[in-house]
């Protein structure tokens, strides 16, 4: 029974926090727009017994889907964000992986704060932190000044309302998701290996590529997950450091919703979305779970 009950736990928490609002959203997407609240039609009502399930179920089509393959607004958002969201991973994990190995080598009486200065960022307020690089990046902002105080530039840079500022914006906020779980990774590696490898005629350089790097992939693959997720649905940086230049699938969803109140289309967006990011995941989980039997 206990058994039983520790594996229900994490299922009920899925069925709840995923499977509904998915089911929900899903339901939304196959709808029609309407002026009316909430703004779609059919909604289920089970009041109405057999009669309203029919005609909910008689009332869908998947004409939003359709949608989005006809208007080049969505593929093109959505190869955006791809692009954004894949450059950003690979920069946080060339910035990253240093600083994570830089701690796993620190001496043990120094660790924890090192540790404490990685978590510090979320002491504070997201907003206030993306806000912040609006000041620090725009044409007045301190980076400008610095730069034009030291002689390197002559005029004011154009960072603000750039891609670049949404790739500093996104490296910025999610760094700590990258360091973290490669950190955990390079403290649990087993430094009699690489005294091996020395031993057998291997350079340092060498011994860190494969021994060090190998061994730390599982940290690897989590850390590039954990930004690259939810960078592929940002909202906040790119409305904020990106300007209207800057076409993400975020910022489509918020306009669905909010600005043209379209539901439907916004849920559908939504969904291909959702799809895009759980299908890697699947694939991964699967394809760590066999080199686990394999290893066995």
């Amino acid at each position: 029974m206990r058994r039983l009950l520790l594996i229900a736990v994490p299922y009920l928490w899925l069925l709840a926090l995923f499977l509904v609002p998915f089911i929900i959203v899903l339901k939304i997407s196959l709808s029609d727009i309407a002026l009316a609240i909430p703004p779609y039609t059919p909604t289920l009502d089970f009041a109405a017994g057999w009669a309203g399930i029919k005609a909910f179920f008689a009332g869908l089509d998947f004409e939003n889907f359709i949608w989005l393959t006809e208007d080049d607004l969505y593929w093109k958002a959505y190869l955006s964000s791809l692009t954004i969201a894949l450059i950003s991973t690979v920069l946080t994990l060339m910035i990253g992986y240093p600083i994570a190995y830089g701690m796993a080598r620190a001496p043990g009486e120094w660790r924890p704060t090192l540790m404490m200065l990685i978590i510090l960022p979320f002491w504070t307020s997201f907003l206030i932190r993306v806000y912040s690089w609006m000041g620090i990046l725009s044409q007045e902002g301190f980076l400008n000044q610095f730069l034009l105080w030291t002689g390197i530039i002559n005029e004011p840079l154009i960072i603000l309302n750039t891609k670049i500022a949404v790739y500093i914006g996104i490296v910025y906020t999610y760094l700590p998701f990258m360091i973290l779980p490669i950190y955990a990774a390079l403290d649990r590696l087993d430094e009699s290996l690489i005294e091996a490898a020395e031993d057998l005629g291997c350079s340092r350089l060498s011994a860190f590529w494969l021994i060090t790097v190998p061994l730390s992939k599982n940290g690897i693959a989590a850390g590039c997950f954990l930004v690259f997720i939810p960078a592929l649905g940002e909202f906040v940086i790119p409305s904020l450091l990106g300007g209207s230049g800057t076409l993400m699938i975020g910022k489509v969803l918020w306009e669905e919703f909010f600005s043209n109140r379209d539901w439907p289309v916004a849920s559908a967006v939504a969904i291909v979305l959702l799809l895009l990011l759980v299908i890697p995941i699947v694939l991964f989980q699967r394809n760590q779970q066999k080199q686990a039997e394999a290893e066995q």
